[in-house]
């Protein structure tokens, strides 16, 4: 059973910082082939991307701007996951080595996008009060 808590900002971001680590670390380990290097050119951005855009969300100048922000880096972050899914229905790496970043992936997904519709709902609140889900 998943239990559900809020996590402040900064747990969130250090979340997502080490979720792009291991999404480096993937792509240093994806094979020297033509296909290998195209995956890896794309998931090296799109996978370490939603880190500094929730970071940039954070110091948003308005709740519109954070939605905006957090949208980016969902839009980044489901791209990682067709790009992870893809690697291994390619066999570039085995599914047992990617599985469980699959699962974070999802799970980081989820949350930013909740905080992007809890953002939009709560326009009026307090931008200071950035939490994931």
């Amino acid at each position: 059973m998943i239990r559900h808590q809020k996590v402040n900002a900064d747990e969130f971001s250090e979340r997502l910082w080490d979720f792009a680590v291991r999404i480096a670390k993937v792509v240093d380990s994806l094979p020297n082939t033509r296909g290998g290097r195209h995956v890896a050119g794309q998931l090296v951005r799109c996978g370490t991307s939603s880190a500094p855009n929730y970071d940039e969300g954070c110091a948003a100048e308005s709740r519109e701007d954070f939605a905006h922000k957090l949208g980016i880096a969902t839009k980044e972050m489901r791209e990682t996951r067709g790009w992870l899914r893809f690697i291994i229905k390619l066999k570039l790496q085995p599914e047992s080595k990617l599985s469980p970043l699959l699962n974070e992936c999802e799970q980081l997904l989820r949350m930013l996008t909740k905080s992007v519709l809890t953002a939009k709902l709560h326009p009026n609140s307090k931008s200071s009060d950035h939490k994931a889900n």
